[in-house]
C-alpha cells in the first residue's frame, strides 16, 4: 500500500467525519488526532520509538476495543490530558514539550460515538508499515493538499511535490548551520529534506 493509497483511505473517512455534522476545515485535524495516536502506539510496539511515548491511558489499546459513549467520552478525556497535560485529577501525565505542542487545544467536534468508533476500526485496517518512507509528514501534506484541491477553503494553497524538494535540495546542497527561510513552509518538506541531506 502506498502513501497515496492511504491518503485516499484517510480522506474517504471524511465521510464519517460529514456524517457527524463536522467541516471540511476540520476533517484534517480529527483525522490527524487519532492518527498520531494509533501511529506512536505501533511505533512503540515495533522498538521504533524511543521517546515522545504517550503516557498510561492515552494510548490507541485506551481507545480500541471500546464503544458507545465509553469511546467518545475516554477520547475526549484523553485529548484533554494530551492537551493539558494532566489527568482528571489534576496530576501530571505529560511533561514532553513536543506532545504537548501536537496536542494544544485538542479537541474533538464529533458528537456520535459510532463514528469514532467506525473511525478507529478503519484505522486499524491501514497497513501502515508497508509506506513508511516519511510517516506522518506524507500522509499529513497528503491529507491537506486533498483538503485543498476539493473544498473552496483550500483556494491559493499550493505544495511542491516530494520528488521536486528533494531534487532542489540535491541541486543546493546546504550545509549544517547554514540559514533556510522559507516563510510559507507548510508541512517543512524542504527542512525536513535539508536536515536528512
Amino acid at each position: 500500500m502506498t502513501n497515496n493509497d492511504i491518503v485516499q483511505k484517510l480522506w474517504n473517512l471524511c465521510d464519517v467525519l460529514r456524517d457527524d455534522g463536522i467541516n471540511y476545515s476540520d476533517y484534517v485535524t480529527e483525522l490527524v488526532l487519532l492518527l498520531f495516536i494509533k501511529m506512536e502506539y505501533e511505533n512503540t510496539e515495533a522498538g521504533l520509538l524511543n521517546q515522545h511515548k504517550l503516557p498510561e491511558g492515552c494510548r490507541w489499546p485506551d481507545l480500541n476495543g471500546k464503544s458507545g459513549l465509553n469511546l467518545l467520552n475516554d477520547y475526549r478525556h484523553i485529548l484533554l490530558a494530551l492537551f493539558t497535560g494532566k489527568d482528571a485529577d489534576g496530576n501530571t501525565v505529560v511533561s514532553d514539550q513536543l506532545i504537548l505542542a501536537i496536542y494544544a487545544d485538542a479537541q474533538t467536534r464529533l458528537r456520535e460515538p459510532r463514528h469514532l468508533e467506525q473511525l478507529i476500526k478503519s484505522l486499524d485496517s491501514i497497513d501502515w508499515f508497508s509506506a513508511r518512507r516519511d510517516g506522518l509528514g506524507d500522509l499529513y501534506e497528503g491529507l491537506l493538499e486533498k483538503n485543498a484541491s476539493e473544498t473552496k477553503s483550500g483556494a491559493g494553497q499550493y505544495f511542491t511535490p516530494r520528488p521536486l524538494i528533494d531534487s532542489i535540495i540535491r541541486c543546493i546542497q546546504p550545509k549544517m548551520g547554514e540559514l533556510i527561510q522559507d516563510p510559507a513552509a507548510g508541512t517543512a518538506g524542504f527542512l525536513i529534506g535539508a536536515d536528512a541531506f
